[in-house]
């Protein structure tokens, strides 16, 4: 082989180089090179978002939809792991100790309540002090981010279709003010006027649990009105809440309901997940 051939070949192998580097990178940073599932140190699970592009909010001829639902595109630009279920009794435990457990009715997989935002945040704070092993950190997710885990893809009011009935998620478990599904529960074996254990239904089609009822879940976001192009603030002192819960109607476990409080509120209906960034 002479020296102009040697040349050519050598250039050859560094552009074959140079395209997997980039592959690699790519790859790396658009998260597909994470697994799909995680469980940590603790035992949480949490299952991986990817990123992708969906439609926020309802349309206009959905039924009960509020004006605040207006819809627009939105850009999850980075993947996450989004744990499968709500914040349960144990996990607090095992971040908290027994504090305000006094308070907490149910066992070890019922999902923890009357926490307030600032709670959450605490328990984040200890879970992130207390991480030794888990390369990353952990947070509530945005509202966008849980709109999108919540829909998984789909563009009906519920992740199964349109329509609520009490064999899809726990909602309507109220005694004294909504009682619909309280006789279907008791058949189930679960109690009226609280929560279901976490994974009491069917998860949505990504895998997630109690995204609709069981429990009301804070997200990181002070409440916002959507605009056409974009959002603006407007209760400044509030956070979201998403996903409605046990106590109430069908209608406010719609993926796009929305909600809020502000973050002191420690509520019987309200816990809420967390998301892990990984490094």
């Amino acid at each position: 082989m002479n020296s102009f051939s040697l040349i050519k070949l050598k250039k050859k192998c560094l552009y074959v180089l140079f395209f997997w580097f980039i592959l690699i990178f790519v790859f790396a940073d658009t998260g597909l090179s994470l697994e799909k599932k995680f469980i940590n140190h603790l035992g949480i699970e949490f299952i991986l978002v990817e990123p992708g592009s969906f439609i926020m909010g309802s349309p206009e001829d959905e039924p009960y939809r509020d004006k605040n639902e207006v819809q627009h595109k939105v850009n999850i630009t980075k993947a996450f792991y989004l744990q499968t279920t709500e914040v349960t009794l144990k996990q607090w435990r095992s971040v908290m100790g027994r504090k305000l457990f006094g308070r907490k009715k149910g066992g070890d997989n019922f999902p923890v309540t009357r926490v307030s935002f600032h709670d959450s945040e605490d328990f984040i704070e200890k879970l992130n002090k207390l991480n030794k092993i888990d390369k990353g950190r952990y947070r509530l997710p945005t509202e966008a981010e849980w709109e999108y885990a919540c829909r998984a893809g789909t563009i009906t009011a519920y992740s199964w279709g349109d329509d609520i009935d009490c064999s899809k998620t726990m909602y309507q478990n109220n005694s004294k003010k909504a009682s619909d599904c309280v006789l279907f529960y008791k058949s189930l074996r679960l109690q009226s006027d609280m929560p279901a254990p976490v994974k009491s239904f069917a998860p949505n089609p990504w895998g997630f649990y109690d995204m609709h009822g069981n429990v009301w879940e804070w997200c990181s976001d002070q409440y916002r009105e959507y605009k056409s192009s974009g959002t603006d603030t407007l209760k400044a002192g509030t956070r979201i809440k998403r996903g409605g819960s046990w106590y109430k109607y069908g209608i406010y476990l719609r993926s796009a309901n929305r909600a809020y409080a502000h973050p002191s509120a420690k509520f019987k209906t309200t816990g809420f997940r967390l998301v892990f960034e990984a490094d």
